[in-house]
């Protein structure tokens, strides 16, 4: 005799196999990717504060002056006021700048809820930034002469770290406007050079070690990718 069908539960039922998907966590998952980053970034720090790859350190540092002459940069006369320039870029007052118009910006569009995310992850970074300074404590290099005076902390590089996360964010909000692959990747182009740039400048002054910038790279890329995450799910949700 055939068995009738085991009752289903009519809630169950009624609720779409998609839905179930959606279910997951997404706020415990992104807190989880912050520590994470966060926890890495301060492992690191105290490694290289112990004097792990202070070889690559010294020999990138030293490459950038002529050899010998630790307090004459690399290259015509020319190109350190022109690195300042381009340093200039991942400054405080100017990402500050960018990121208040930017959000300004898109308020007057109608987008307050991408404006806020903008504001929230630009702020939240840099404030992750200064206590991990304050935690690992590395010091400004001394092997060179720096060609600008810096008084915080050395690991990570702030201006990395700030620049990666603003102009990385201020590209993919692009994203919606560029449909075209190509000129996607152009606009993501642009801003990898203007930070790797940012960066590069930053161990030419001789106000960072290489492996800050690199550091301060990393957290900065990955932060500004948490962050559009969080903005492609808002959007899908809305």
């Amino acid at each position: 005799m055939e068995q009738p069908p085991a009752p289903t539960d009519p809630l169950v039922s009624l609720v779409p196999e998609s839905a179930a998907s959606r279910r997951v966590p997404w706020g415990i998952v992104l807190a989880a990717g912050f520590a994470t980053v966060f926890a890495i970034l301060l492992w690191l720090g105290h490694e290289l504060n112990e004097g792990d790859g202070a070889a690559f350190d010294r020999a990138v540092m030293l490459a950038m002056r002529v050899p010998g002459h630790p307090d004459v940069p690399f290259g015509p006369a020319w190109l350190p006021s022109a690195v300042r320039d381009v340093t200039a870029l991942g400054s405080s007052t100017v990402l500050g700048f960018v990121v208040l118009a930017t959000a300004l910006f898109l308020w007057l569009r109608g987008r307050g809820r991408t404006a806020l995310l903008v504001l929230a992850s630009t702020s939240l970074g840099a404030v992750a930034v200064t206590i991990v300074k304050a935690l690992v404590g590395r010091s400004r290099p001394d092997l060179i002469d720096r060609l600008m005076q810096e008084s915080s902390n050395s690991f990570p590089s702030g201006h990395a770290a700030s620049s990666a996360i603003v102009y990385l964010t201020l590209a993919t909000l692009l994203f919606p406007v560029v449909r075209e692959p190509r000129m996607r990747a152009f606009v993501i182009g642009v801003a990898l050079v203007l930070v790797g740039a940012i960066g590069i400048s930053r161990v030419y002054l001789g106000v960072h070690w290489p492996s800050d910038v690199i550091a301060g790279w990393a957290f900065g890329s990955f932060w500004a990718l948490l962050w559009w995450r969080i903005e492609l799910r808002l959007m899908r949700r809305a």
